[in-house]
């Protein structure tokens, strides 16, 4: 074979090696991702309820089919931090991968006792002392409430999820979810006092594309029931406040 031929069939080879890269690129399982939209409007229901300022803090997160490939699970741990200072837990809401470690560091000059009853991650860290912290592991997807045992008007919401694909709300109610991979999803919401059963049903089966990345604009209505009206841990209601000198 001489030098010319030997030279177009390089070239032949190399054009197939492009034409087959590009090919693969097309792919459905090659495709880039994309921003998934969705807005929230939160309206107050019951004279009982908060008066929202703004639609805030409402969690829309997407679980992969079978139709797609599995989620890769997260080559290192992380360890978040819900503060508690001045009768307040900071942030109000934390979102966390399954297998996080939430540190609850005491930063007030008085006893807490930290603790969550409700589904998604059961604990009840007793009661410690100013400047003292105790951690949590996180190790189940679900929502858990967050309050104090000796102070009833704090609370927290701590969501564990086992997929990245989430956003969260902005004050104007626009969220975003970032880095989506084209595929089928099922589209799960949490908001905080919105009643559960609402919650669940609008739970269902998203197909995202390049061209069909809008999940919609979704209308809640607060009713305060779990912040509003919870219990101690003992399931009691909370002695009156000025029984408390802390």
């Amino acid at each position: 074979m001489n030098t010319a031929t030997t030279n177009q069939t390089k070239r032949r080879h190399g054009l197939i090696t492009i034409a087959v890269v590009l090919l693969l690129l097309a792919a459905p399982g090659c495709s880039q991702t994309v921003d998934v939209y969705a807005h929230i409007q939160l309206d107050r229901r019951a004279e009982h309820s908060h008066p929202r300022k703004s639609s805030a803090d409402v969690v829309i997160w997407l679980v992969p089919t079978r139709k797609n490939p599995p989620i890769a699970a997260p080559r290192a741990k992380q360890t978040y931090t819900l503060i508690q200072k001045d009768k307040k837990f900071t942030p109000h809401l934390l979102v966390v991968p399954t297998g996080s470690s939430v540190d609850f560091p005491n930063l007030d000059p008085f006893f807490h006792n930290v603790f969550s009853l409700f589904n998604g991650k059961r604990f009840d860290l007793g009661l410690y002392e100013a400047h003292t912290h105790r951690t949590v592991v996180f190790d189940r997807q679900g929502v858990s409430y967050i309050f104090c045992n000796i102070h009833p008007e704090m609370g927290a919401v701590i969501i564990t999820l086992n997929t990245p694909y989430y956003g969260i709300s902005t004050p104007d109610g626009s969220l975003v979810i970032h880095n989506v991979p084209p595929g089928s999803y099922r589209m799960d919401l949490w908001a905080e006092d919105v009643d559960k059963d609402r919650l669940n049903a609008l739970s269902h089966i998203v197909e995202i594309t390049s061209q069909d990345n809008q999940l919609g604009t979704f209308h809640l209505d607060t009713t305060g029931d779990v912040m509003d009206h919870h219990k101690n841990k003992f399931g009691e209601t909370y002695p009156p406040a000025n029984s408390n000198a802390y």
